[in-house]
């Protein structure tokens, strides 16, 4: 793949999460529109293979779209997945190209390193520049960073809010399944019921979890940068607006890291 070749181009990315698709419609370097779905089945994405034009494609993939002046051929589809099923399915679409881990120029990764972390990371340094730590609250919450020569420092996982929930629901015989959109503000930490001691236990051991990660990762490098993106970021953001009002300043938030990433990746030259 040569990527300058979409310079002037109208491409698709398409970032395959865990839970969600999460699209972008991109003019040269510039992000037209950007939108989330739910997975498609199989049959569903080889119905989008058949289509013609961009603008079938777009209204079949984003209710909301309002056609393109325009009738436009199909264009490149660039993929980057964590879900290895979706990801061959997908690539029944014509012209798609998957982007692999080897082909983010960030130094001394790892072979299992995530292909979001990576992007992520990728993309939100080169936006804000190096040093960067990237926070992603999503099905998992992970912090990935790079030093000021783009080189891996390492980072994270552990199980996002809402895994954390549905596992204490699902796994044991006597706690209930919580909801996160419940309790949009901070719950009791000494709570005299078990929902509320749920909330409370998994709330504020996130957010001293990000505390404690920004606080090191700011004594590495106190000049670093930080950035946020994931489906529970402004349910985070507002969490630690009202216990660590300090922090939140420091927080870059982006939704579309992965999105820019690829982009970035796209249009080097």
């Amino acid at each position: 793949m040569k990527p300058q070749k979409y310079r002037e181009e109208i491409w698709l990315a398409l970032e395959i999460g865990n839970s969600r698709l999460h699209w972008a419609l991109f003019i040269g370097e510039t992000l037209y529109l950007a939108w989330d779905s739910d997975h498609l089945p199989e049959f569903v994405i080889q119905q989008l293979a058949e289509c013609q034009t961009l603008n079938d494609l777009l209204e079949k993939i984003f209710p909301e779209f309002k056609s393109l002046t325009n009738t436009l051929p199909l264009c490149p589809l660039l993929i980057a997945s964590v879900v290895p099923s979706q990801t061959a399915i997908w690539q029944t679409y014509p012209n798609t190209h998957v982007i692999t881990l080897n082909q983010v120029p960030l130094k001394g990764v790892y072979s299992t390193l995530g292909i979001d972390r990576a992007l992520a990371l990728w993309g939100a340094g080169k936006t804000w520049g190096f040093p960067m730590l990237v926070i992603d609250a999503g099905t998992a919450l992970t912090f990935t960073a790079a030093d000021a020569n783009q080189c891996l420092v390492g980072g994270a996982i552990l199980p996002g809010l809402g895994l954390q929930f549905a596992s204490l629901g699902q796994q044991t015989g006597q706690l209930p399944l919580v909801e996160m959109q419940n309790f949009p503000s901070l719950p009791p930490r000494f709570a005299i019921n078990t929902i509320e001691a749920i909330q409370s236990g998994v709330v504020y051991t996130i957010l001293a979890g990000i505390k404690d990660f920004i606080e090191a990762w700011l004594q590495l490098f106190p000049d670093g940068k930080i950035a946020i993106k994931g489906g529970d970021r402004t349910l985070l953001l507002n969490y630690l607006q009202a216990l660590y009002p300090e922090i939140t300043p420091r927080l870059l938030v982006e939704p579309n890291l992965i999105l820019w990433g690829m982009q970035k990746i796209v249009m080097v030259d």
